[in-house]
Formats: C-alpha cells, structure tokens, sequence
C-alpha cells in the first residue's frame, strides 16, 4: 500500500510534504526494513492517529519483528531524549555522572539487526530534538559502516513524518474550530 491517502490528506499549501513522502516511499539508499521501519517509528514517535493508521497500512511489509522493534524504537527513545536532552541543557554537569538507572534493555536485544534499531533511533532522536542522543547513534552506524546518506535518508523521513502530522493536526483543529463556531 502507498501513502496517498495521506498525501491527499494534506492540504494544497503542503505540497512539498506531498512530493516528499511520495520520494521517501521510493528511496533506495536504504533497505525496505530500514525504510518501512523509519517510517513507522517516526508515526509512533508523533502519535497522530491517522499517520500512525496510514504508514502501518504502508508499511505492511515489515515483519512482526520488525514492526515490534520499530515501536520499541519510538518508546525507548520517547523516554531517553527527554532524560539525556535534560542532562545535556543542564548546567550542573554532576547530573552527566549519574548512572541513569533506567531501563533500556531493548537497545541491546531489539529483535532486529542492530543497525536497523539504531537507525530507527536516530531517525526518533531527531524528530524528539535529542542532540545528545543523535550523536551517539550516529556514531554507533557509523562504526557499524553506514554511510551518511543512509543516515540522512532515515533523518528526512523523520522531518517529513513529522511535518505531515503537524499539518493533519492543524487542519484538524482548524476544522474542529470552524464547526463549533457554526
């Protein structure tokens, strides 16, 4: 299945977010696991239903593993950027010393290959704003050999998933307000 039920979703002022779901869809620098995978952590990342509805209707071709560690992606990070984007905007660099007594054991054992998780969790990083955590899964695929156009590619469908459920969102409130002004 494709995405055009969002892109026509989308109102004429986000055309560019149309165009550009519509070339991520195509992109070939990544494998289809990484892509779908992209997509569907980046949906979970923004939460906004009928993006979540249409990239897991788009992304049918993940395997149960795959779709489990892209939701795994969004949550585990979900949680890591707000505590490691804190530590970084603190002053007091004691709090950086800190063991974070966290829970992160999906990180290790995600279910899929680990530059795939990575991958995911730099494209979640991104949308969630954590410079911190960019940086270190960044640097965890670039060890692994991934190159930075991968990375990049996985970063723009990160932007664009995030635009479009702003957008959808907007619209919707906009809707919601025009019709309790009726």
């Amino acid at each position: 299945m494709s995405l055009d039920t969002l892109r026509r979703a989308l109102p004429a002022y986000a055309k560019d977010l149309s165009l550009n779901l519509s070339s991520l869809a195509n992109e070939t620098t990544l494998t289809d696991q990484q892509k779908w995978g992209a997509f569907l952590a980046s949906a979970f990342a923004v939460g906004q239903p009928a993006v979540i509805r249409e990239i897991e209707n788009a992304a049918a071709s993940l395997s149960d593993e795959a779709k489990t560690a892209a939701k795994s992606a969004a949550a585990i990070m979900a949680m890591n950027n707000v505590y490691y984007r804190s530590l970084h905007l603190m002053q007091n660099a004691e709090y950086r010393t800190l063991p974070a007594k966290l829970r992160m054991n999906v990180i290790a054992n995600p279910g899929v290959e680990k530059i795939d998780f990575e991958l995911w969790c730099t494209a979640v990083s991104a949308i969630n704003g954590c410079g911190m955590c960019l940086d270190a899964h960044e640097g965890e695929l670039r060890k692994a050999g991934m190159s930075t156009t991968n990375i990049q590619a996985a970063i723009r469908i990160a932007a664009v998933v995030n635009a479009v459920a702003h957008v959808l969102a907007a619209e919707e409130a906009t809707q919601s307000g025009e019709a309790a002004a009726a």
